[in-house]
């Protein structure tokens, strides 16, 4: 049996995973282009994703590649007010996206329930934060850093080296006294990996997924899907929704995505291959 604690609820992952709809507070969102920058926006896309079946709503505030500097400041003005709002409007788990352990507890405090850290838990305080706020945690493999251009990334097994640091992240949380139904992995894809590493590592997801906690695949529109098939950003809806389906059935159990309402559909089709077999 895999389960998630969010807050106070408890999700039974065994069968059925959980669609995590994206939302950005950033001018420069790789996806986006700062859209929903606005909370007025921002809120009217969250409504959307909400009606379409997410089941957790993922709002970061800093981009994960390149781009101008957002301190700590900067990312807290951002965050807070989007934090407090969705909180209040809509009644599922909020997850932070973010890397720092000061701006994951701000959001605790706000009502967050789950920090989502694309760093690796690189702030020494972030599990720290997690534990003391009974905050589930997102380890996320990258190579070097967030922000960090890593154009030419080398592994010696991409898939070996990827589930011994997750596992070691993972140890690390249960250390902080975070138990393990609020721990969750995801390899990275496109976070200091070509578009094959990313392959070998989605193709890879029941090996990560065996290593015993919930693994969440974050494939939505990245650019290994582009390269891999030559596809500009807009051209790559079906193609994240074949690797998410691929995914749920290689054992990912949350799918963080752009296009929540095509994702359901997938994971309740999976779902019932699954329940049929």
């Amino acid at each position: 049996m895999t389960t998630l604690e969010l807050g106070d609820r408890r999700h039974d992952l065994t069968h059925r995973g959980l669609v995590m709809g994206i939302l950005n507070r950033t001018p420069d969102s790789f996806y986006d282009k700062g859209q929903t920058y606005a909370l007025d926006a921002l809120y009217a896309r969250a409504e959307s994703l909400v009606a379409d079946g997410a089941d957790i709503l993922d709002i970061g505030g800093v981009k994960a590649g390149p781009g101008p500097e957002v301190d700590e400041d900067e990312e807290l003005a951002r965050l807070m007010p989007a934090v407090e709002g969705l909180v209040a409007r809509f009644d599922l788990p909020v997850s932070v996206d973010t890397w720092r352990a000061s701006v994951a507890r701000a959001s605790y405090k706000e009502g967050a329930v789950m920090g989502n850290d694309i760093s690796g838990f690189a702030d020494p305080d972030y599990l720290v934060a997690a534990a003391e706020c009974g905050a589930a945690v997102v380890a996320t493999h990258i190579r070097l850093a967030p922000r960090v251009a890593d154009p030419e990334p080398h592994y010696d097994d991409v898939v070996a080296d990827v589930g011994r640091f997750l596992l070691e992240r993972a140890e690390r949380a249960r250390g902080a006294g975070i138990p393990p139904e609020r721990i969750v992995l995801d390899a990275g894809l496109d976070l200091g990996k070509t578009a094959a590493q990313s392959l070998a590592l989605l193709r890879a997801s029941s090996q990560l997924a065996a290593l015993g906690y919930p693994l969440l695949l974050s494939v939505s529109n990245k650019t290994f899907l582009g390269v891999t098939l030559g596809l500009e950003l807009t051209e790559r809806g079906p193609a994240s929704l074949g690797a998410a389906a691929l995914g749920l059935a290689w054992g990912c159990r949350i799918l963080r995505v752009h296009d929540v309402k095509g994702t359901c559909r997938v994971r309740d089709v999976v779902a019932a291959v699954g329940a049929a077999r």
